[in-house]
């Protein structure tokens, strides 16, 4: 890990910088994926399956049978944790849904919203080094609190040809039953164009690696928009003194283990608890299985220490991290000063574990300093909002006014005939 003392603000464009991923390499891969997914569908997509995950598929779709025996394979321990995660992430997202707006801006005219379920989502569900079927209750609870009429779920098989046993019983805990042995990019391309089997998604959703997010990107320029842009995931954790330096290593070690590219920054107003900590994930380091990921993710982590608080949320605001983790006294009283970031983790005893599994919050997030203008996702990103506007013949007339010498200025004749051929009909 990278130290940096009291950095001043001409280096901070070098601090702020993540690991770059240069997804053009990729293009002509994905090009060449898409335009044989929407020229051979289901067959393209096999093949595709063989050749880059080495699976020869009858059937693309799963079965139930394949469902009722995932509840066979996952054992009580792990399915009373799944049914508590799945509670809190559902009674979070809940909350989420509120009324219509209806105003009256001026007698006869109301204006309303209202939201409507984007009918039909392609969820990505990644499978490979790590099964997150965690990440499958994050975009199947608000998608289905949504009322999405179609989900469908893409996740790859292992090399015995089935999915891991964790997500598919999450699909039936959910009462998911579009699911499909695909990964990679041919998933994306499936979603996006439609094939015999799967059908065309109208928004994608759910992270992946390199391939899977160059997909989506291409996705997007094929009409198909995305949840948000993704890219390697990354934690800040901001502590003073008070902070416990086992406990700063641990959340660190936690996010370097995602991948080699994921960034882990620490600050500090404490110098002393640069090396404290330090020490400690050597420790923790050396027990836990994926020490290689964590330790190719570590050559481009950073600790810095900053004399001043001041200096401290000015860093944080400027790099938007995706997780932001205050291990600080009376972090509450700080709040107010945080103005980019994707979740917060609020004191000692709020580890970024909590998040990624059964808080309730999303663990969905914008990366890569998206968090300035991007939230984590929601119900309301697996829908759109219609609006309704009734104008009675008060309401027209009040509007006139308005509408003619705009309509005029604009040289909109149409529009101004629109309104003034009504009004004259009824003087």
């Amino acid at each position: 890990m990278n130290i940096y003392k009291n950095p001043p603000k001409s280096e901070w464009d070098q601090l702020l910088k993540r690991p770059v991923e240069d997804l053009t390499v990729l293009e002509d891969l994905v090009k060449n994926i898409f335009r044989e997914v929407k020229i051979n569908g289901d067959k393209a997509v096999r093949e595709f399956t063989r050749k880059f995950d080495g699976n020869t598929l009858d059937s693309l779709k799963v079965s139930p049978k394949e469902f009722h025996q995932s509840a066979d394979m996952v054992t009580d321990e792990l399915k009373n944790a799944i049914a508590t995660a799945a509670s809190n992430i559902r009674q979070f997202h809940e909350a989420q849904v509120g009324s219509s707006t209806h105003i009256e801006p001026m007698k006869g005219v109301e204006c309303w919203q209202e939201f409507r379920a984007i009918e039909k989502v392609g969820l990505y569900v990644p499978g490979g080094t790590a099964p997150l079927f965690s990440t499958l209750l994050m975009l199947a609870i608000p998608a289905q609190i949504s009322g999405c009429r179609e989900i469908q779920v893409c996740t790859p098989a292992g090399k015995d040809g089935k999915i891991h046993p964790a997500i598919l019983y999450c699909c039936h805990y959910l009462g998911l039953k579009d699911v499909f042995k695909v990964g990679g990019i041919q998933a994306i391309a499936a979603f996006t164009y439609g094939t015999e089997t799967i059908s065309r998604a109208y928004k994608l959703f759910g992270p992946g690696n390199q391939y899977v997010t160059a997909a989506k990107m291409w996705a997007t320029m094929e009409g198909v928009p995305i949840d948000m842009p993704a890219g390697p995931s990354e934690v800040l954790v901001c502590s003073d003194a008070s902070g416990n330096a086992e406990w700063i290593a641990s959340d660190l070690l936690s996010q370097a283990e995602h991948g080699p590219d994921s960034q882990v920054i620490f600050i500090t107003t404490s110098e002393p608890l640069i090396e404290e900590t330090r020490i400690a994930m050597g420790i923790q380091m050396a027990r836990l299985p994926r020490k290689s990921i964590i330790s190719e993710a570590l050559q481009h982590a950073r600790a810095i220490y900053f004399e001043e608080e001041e200096m401290v949320f000015d860093f944080i605001n400027q790099y938007a991290p995706e997780h932001l983790i205050l291990n600080i006294h009376k972090p509450e009283e700080k709040l107010h000063k945080i103005q980019n970031a994707g979740s917060v983790f609020i004191g000692p005893y709020s580890p970024e574990s909590a998040g990624d599994y059964a808080s309730g919050t999303n663990h969905t997030l914008p990366t890569y300093g998206q968090a300035r203008v991007f939230g984590g996702l929601s119900v309301r990103d697996f829908m759109k909002n219609i609006s309704f506007q009734k104008i009675t013949l008060t309401g027209l007339e009040n509007l006139a006014p308005a509408i003619i010498p705009m309509a005029a200025a604009e040289q909109l004749e149409g529009h101004k005939n629109a309104v003034t051929i009504r009004l004259k009909s009824v003087t």
